[in-house]
């Protein structure tokens, strides 16, 4: 990438411009001259004692109890209701999005896009919030959003951690009393963790009108500053991500930059009890944070462990939880501490918990104790689906697995509810209790195309063709190319100019999107250039009647090719013509399927009879 050195910031409120090549100053500017002597624009605020109580916990409150409420909490729970509705796989260049193992839930910590469908190479992002925590302390909780970032940001290998960014956006009512000296301190201590850990922010914005009156009364959103970090990648397959992998064979580790710390204030079982608290979690050690991101990144390289997540909000045993739902699996742990159970488990310090093979469980501790990071073996993985948690020798949880991750996903499904088909998400909560793993089949080896046919100048031809609207054709054409064809991409003005036709094609492949934006329905624009202009439509169905074309469409492709009467074949009458309408749900749907490939005719599918 070509770089110029234009200059440097000498600080003695002078614009000069100097020109080497004649050895003369076009530009010799005073900067006070230039802005009219604008005085400096000052901000008073004078800090606002929040009155703040110490947490008190019932006493008879149990850990199964506390972990009741605290699951069902909307950012502790599952957020199925946010993923399943949206598209998670345009480009074709999401390498880690929010879903992850067998059971695909929303659990992953940090997002991997590939920087091509050729190479290896992309960049990951993970974010970190603390709006709770602000409350009680908006200094920590700025410190907390930097830390629960590099959490997030560690499961992916990046480049070089010196060289994470991250934007800052910034939510506040900084004109309120107390406000703007709340922001300044947070947004001072936002910069020192910064320079501690060794990240910086390049960009951000601010939405700082978050208060409105309605009466008498004034309404204000809580404070909330959003870290979005994000980093190079060499190898984007260098990815941990939650779910565990070695049911039975796995050991769990907790790593605590924490240092044993377990305060309790703006925590989500602070929240469930409707109190706040008066000292909240911090980030007292950022040189010791930094360590741990740098040994976690050296065990991901080296391969030592297989899975990990971050401690966050609903603490340490929803950290597990989490883990074991998506793994599908079951743990027994033995937990001890000063404190009692409910400090330990609850508690949202900034810690990690990794799993490895048990034969590996000595050399990451060795690993994390040659930095003077503080790691304590908490117990095996096991295949049941069976949670048991001992703590100090005494059993706090002993439950089925599926019975908590039911509560996980209550409060996602009463969203789902509202947003969908209630029946549709009814059915979905009656399946989702003991569903099970998908059983994969491959029964041949995937080999790419070989070199020779990927460099040969007779490769069969296929147009991918696109409308305006259209935004999946790239990934399309990727697909096509390492399959062996010769890609072109054609688009609709192609074809009505003339300037090409669909005579040297074999194949034919309409892309994904949304064409005219689906305003006069899915495709329905898109068919009708073709099907109300003679000379496409003569060019289309002479593509059909030729015996050695093949046809695909894809999303709203396929939608395409329903409104041209093409699927399942032609003539077919109007009345009985199958149109792909509106889902049951009454929404988009994302979601992982299984698919069985059976016998037939097709020739693209030869070779892969029962692969699921």
């Amino acid at each position: 990438v070509a770089c110029e050195l234009l200059g440097e910031v000498t600080g003695d409120l002078r614009f000069v411009v100097h020109d080497a090549q004649d050895d003369t100053t076009p530009v010799d500017l005073e900067l006070p001259e230039v802005l009219g002597h604008i005085p400096q624009k000052t901000f008073s605020d004078n800090h606002v004692d929040p009155q703040l109580t110490p947490l008190r916990l019932p006493a008879d409150l149990s850990v199964r109890d506390a972990l009741h409420n605290v699951l069902r909490l909307v950012s502790v729970g599952s957020k199925r209701f946010l993923v399943n509705k949206v598209d998670r796989a345009v480009t074709g260049l999401i390498a880690q999005q929010q879903c992850c193992g067998p059971l695909q839930l929303t659990v992953a910590d940090v997002a991997v896009v590939a920087q091509s469908h050729f190479s290896r190479s992309g960049a990951a992002t993970a974010i970190g919030e603390q709006p709770v925590k602000m409350l009680v302390d908006p200094a920590a909780g700025a410190r907390m959003a930097v830390g629960e970032a590099l959490t997030n940001l560690v499961w992916a290998k990046i480049k070089d951690p010196e060289q994470v960014k991250c934007s800052a956006n910034w939510m506040w009512a900084p004109k309120l009393p107390g406000e703007g000296a709340a922001i300044n301190d947070a947004a001072r201590a936002m910069r020192d963790a910064m320079i501690a850990v060794g990240m910086a922010a390049d960009g951000g914005k601010d939405s700082l009108s978050m208060a409105t009156k309605v009466g008498d009364e004034t309404v204000k959103s809580p404070r909330q500053l959003v870290i979005s970090a994000y980093a190079a990648m060499d190898d984007i397959g260098k990815v941990v991500t939650p779910d565990l992998k070695h049911p039975g064979a796995g050991s769990l580790i907790f790593i605590d930059p924490a240092g044993g710390r377990n305060r309790l204030g703006g925590t989500a079982l602070a929240q469930t009890l409707g109190m706040l608290g008066s000292e909240s979690a911090d980030m007292d050690e950022p040189l010791l944070l930094r360590k741990t991101f740098a040994a976690v990144q050296d065990l991901i390289d080296r391969g030592l462990i297989s899975a990990g997540h971050d401690r966050s909000d609903g603490g340490l045993v929803t950290t597990l939880l989490e883990m074991a739902f998506s793994g599908d699996c079951g743990f027994e742990l033995r937990l001890a501490g000063d404190g009692s159970a409910l400090e330990a488990l609850f508690s949202e310090e900034l810690g990690l918990v990794v799993e490895c093979l048990a034969g590996d469980s000595r050399e990451v501790m060795q690993t994390l104790a040659a930095q003077g990071i503080p790691c304590r073996d908490l117990g095996p993985t096991t295949p049941e689906r069976h949670l048991i948690i001992h703590y100090n020798d005494e059993v706090v949880l002993d439950e089925d697995m599926r019975v908590l991750r039911q509560w996980w996903e209550e409060t996602s499904y009463r969203l789902e509810r509202l947003q969908m088909n209630p029946a549709c998400a009814d059915e979905e909560k009656k399946n989702i209790y003991d569903r099970r793993g998908p059983s994969y089949h491959l029964g041949f080896t995937p080999e790419p195309a070989p070199p020779a046919v990927l460099a040969s100048a007779a490769k069969p031809r296929v147009a991918i063709l696109r409308d305006e609207g259209s935004n999946s054709d790239r990934e399309l054409t990727s697909a096509f190319y390492m399959a062996g064809f010769e890609p072109w991409d054609i688009t609709m003005t192609d074809l009505l100019e003339e300037r090409i036709n669909l005579d040297q094609f074999r194949g034919l492949a309409a892309a994904g999107g949304f064409s005219y934006a689906d305003v006069p329905e899915s495709a329905k624009g898109w068919a009708a250039a073709i099907l109300f202009n003679d000379k496409l439509k003569g060019m289309f169905q002479g593509f059909y009647d030729r015996p050695n074309t093949f046809t695909l469409g894809i999303c709203n492709g396929c939608q395409l090719f329903g409104l041209l009467g093409w699927v399942p074949w032609q003539g077919i009458k109007a009345e009985e013509q199958p149109r792909f309408i509106r889902n049951v749900s009454g929404r988009f749907e994302s979601r992982w399927v299984t698919l069985k490939v059976l016998p037939g005719r097709s020739i693209m599918l030869r070779g892969m009879e029962d692969l699921v």
